[in-house]
């Protein structure tokens, strides 16, 4: 198989393209033939030593999710078979033209995604459904805060917010970003005026959900638009991850504050993400209301410049690797 690995920590020249023998199922895994992979910040973190796999996952192939084609399942994977099209979560060596991944841990690809979506759905999907829904409790008719909303999680959460009857507010500092939010359903904000925009579509109100997805300079103005008995939760720190937190304010909403990561939950609460996604958010999918946004699509062998575009671009959606080409 081909694989994107890191050498050891650093920038770009860390990471090699690399052949290796391909993996065997067992247990309950199956493997999984790629033409996609997604690029996520957590792998910048990873290549760049902030970030190591938790125990048990490749130590040097980054990647935290897989769609594609299985190809082999091991004795205990009672679920998926040979042939059946999948996409999900790993907790690394997603980025591989074939993956190890526990059947549990995987959902059915709707006959209408083509491979190229279907490969910029997992991680964003389901940590935005897993953030707003599961655990923000996100309820029809309410209103949600994205800040950052063009990129992978971002544009999800808007869309299962609109999907789930909420009304979702999302920032962008770009015209062609706040476009892209009204195309998929939502109240586009810039950055610097988004506490007027909050007011207004609440009537003073203010938000019910927050997902933050910026970071730590943002702490300030979620706590200030924040709707009584709001919650604001954590998924991103791009920008910082070390905030002063005025409690007075989170006090006076009466509200909750709380972050969350997927990658280093345990194999059962991870396949408690999947199957809550699959059961909520894959007919959506499959009648085409949710649709994966796919920013660039990099050859393998432009890896380097795949991060740097990761790192440094302006970006809506996903960045793909093709390791067909």
């Amino acid at each position: 198989m081909r694989a994107v690995t890191y050498k050891g920590a650093g920038g770009n020249e860390v990471i090699e393209l690399t052949d290796r023998p391909d993996p065997k199922p067992e247990g309950d895994e199956v493997l999984v033939r790629v033409r996609y992979a997604a690029l996520n910040p957590a792998d910048l973190q990873q290549r760049n030593g902030d970030y190591p796999p938790p125990p048990g996952a490749p130590v040097d192939i980054p990647g935290l999710e897989v769609a594609g084609e299985v190809i082999a399942a091991g004795p205990r994977a009672l679920n998926v078979a040979v042939g059946d099209r999948v996409m999900g979560l790993v907790a690394g060596g997603g980025l591989a033209d074939h993956v190890l991944v526990s059947e549990r841990h995987v959902c059915a690809v709707p006959e209408n995604l083509e491979d190229l979506a279907a490969a910029a759905v997992p991680e964003g999907f389901i940590t935005a459904h897993d953030a707003i829904r599961s655990q923000a409790a996100l309820r029809p008719g309410e209103i949600l805060l994205v800040n950052g909303a063009t990129g992978g999680v971002g544009s999800a959460a808007v869309q299962i917010a609109h999907a789930s009857g909420a009304r979702v507010i999302g920032t962008s500092r770009t015209a062609r970003g706040r476009e892209l939010i009204s195309e998929l359903g939502g109240i586009p904000a810039d950055p610097e005026t988004v506490a007027d925009v909050v007011h207004e579509t609440s009537v003073g109100r203010g938000a019910d959900v927050v997902l933050e997805l910026v970071g730590a300079p943002n702490l300030a103005s979620d706590l200030a638009v924040l709707a009584v008995l709001g919650r604001v939760i954590v998924v991103g720190v791009g920008a910082g991850a070390e905030a002063t937190i005025n409690l007075r304010a989170l006090m006076g909403r009466r509200g909750r504050l709380f972050a969350t990561v997927l990658r280093a939950r345990s194999t059962e609460e991870k396949a408690v993400a999947v199957r809550a996604f699959e059961r909520e958010m894959l007919p959506h999918l499959a009648s085409g209301d949710l649709r994966p946004i796919v920013d660039r699509i990099f050859p393998v062998r432009d890896v380097a410049a795949a991060f740097d575009h990761l790192e440094f671009g302006v970006k809506q959606g996903k960045v793909l690797l093709d390791f067909g080409s």
